[in-house]
């Protein structure tokens, strides 16, 4: 099964809690970069990985959330869990949240639980704030709270995505840490810029969306800086933006034909992707079964 990373159209940070967990607003957009990951039976939880630098202890968010099903529901089942690593790693991209929600998703199914899908959600977001976006992964989703309100657009976004990664890591913790913001602050109507946009097929509506992050990634790492102005000054791209707290950055194209040059000439110094216009995972997913 696939496990497809997203990226954020625009992400604003709006409070901070008591907690440390800060407020946002967001729109989720996925793309067509992922993970597969392989379920056979076994006595015990376990799990494999081709990227020999991935954790598959149970510090790996695949085996936690095997380990909540199995102290929600008091199953003794055991999993072998393989993971083909594609996503990179510390870009934003959610690559960890994305595998953890489809092993939530899949062992319900394995181990026929019949977890109700509230259920699941609940479970998600012990996980991660962004786990119960990828289990119930749709078109473009608007998101609040810490990231689990979730308001599912109906719609898919009509322009080709390039999302290139820097070869840099990011720690989210790090970012957060390390953000210079007085809150409480505002953001533009993202749902319904969103859903304009969507409608019309206007790109310029993206000059509202911007990404928080940006200026304290920046600052610390110039090539993130660096490969966003690639976008804009080398490709032409409509619009470019940091995802997530980084490290990768995407760039809009109206034309495919330009998109796809981006990605050629940017796959020789970078990880890459391509993402269609009016992308959908539900339908990917069924093409490959």
């Amino acid at each position: 099964m696939k496990a497809f990373a997203k990226i954020n159209l625009a992400l604003y940070l709006i409070d901070r809690l008591p907690s440390g967990y800060h407020l946002l607003e967001t729109i989720f957009a996925p793309i067509d970069w992922y993970d597969e990951l392989f379920f056979e039976p076994s006595d015990m939880l376990e799990l494999t990985c081709d990227d020999p630098e991935i954790p598959t202890d149970e510090t790996n968010l695949c085996l936690k959330a095997a380990k909540l099903l199995q102290d929600y529901t008091g199953i003794k089942d055991g999993v072998k869990i393989h993971l083909e690593k594609r996503v990179p790693v510390g870009a934003g991209l959610g690559g960890g949240s994305s595998d953890a929600a489809l092993t939530l998703k899949a062992l319900n199914e394995f181990w026929q639980l019949d977890i109700p899908t509230e259920k699941l959600q609940d479970l998600a977001v012990s996980l991660g704030a962004d786990v119960p976006y990828f289990l119930a992964q749709s078109a473009l989703t608007y998101a609040t709270g810490i990231g689990e309100k979730l308001t599912h657009l109906g719609t898919t976004f009509p322009a080709a995505l390039v999302v290139a990664y820097p070869h840099v890591p990011i720690s989210t913790a790090w970012a957060y840490k390390n953000l210079k913001l007085n809150f409480p602050r505002s953001a533009p109507d993202l749902k319904t810029l969103t859903l304009k946009l969507c409608d019309s097929g206007d790109l310029e509506i993206l000059r509202y969306f911007a990404n928080d992050f940006e200026p304290t990634v920046f600052a610390a790492y110039p090539a993130v800086k660096e490969l966003k102005n690639i976008f804009y000054l080398d490709f032409r791209a409509d619009f470019a933006l940091m995802s997530g707290s980084g490290s990768a950055v995407f760039g809009v194209f109206e034309h495919v034909s330009r998109a796809e040059d981006a990605m050629r000439q940017l796959s020789l110094r970078y990880a890459v992707s391509l993402t269609p216009p009016n992308f959908s995972p539900q339908a990917a997913q069924n093409k490959a079964d």
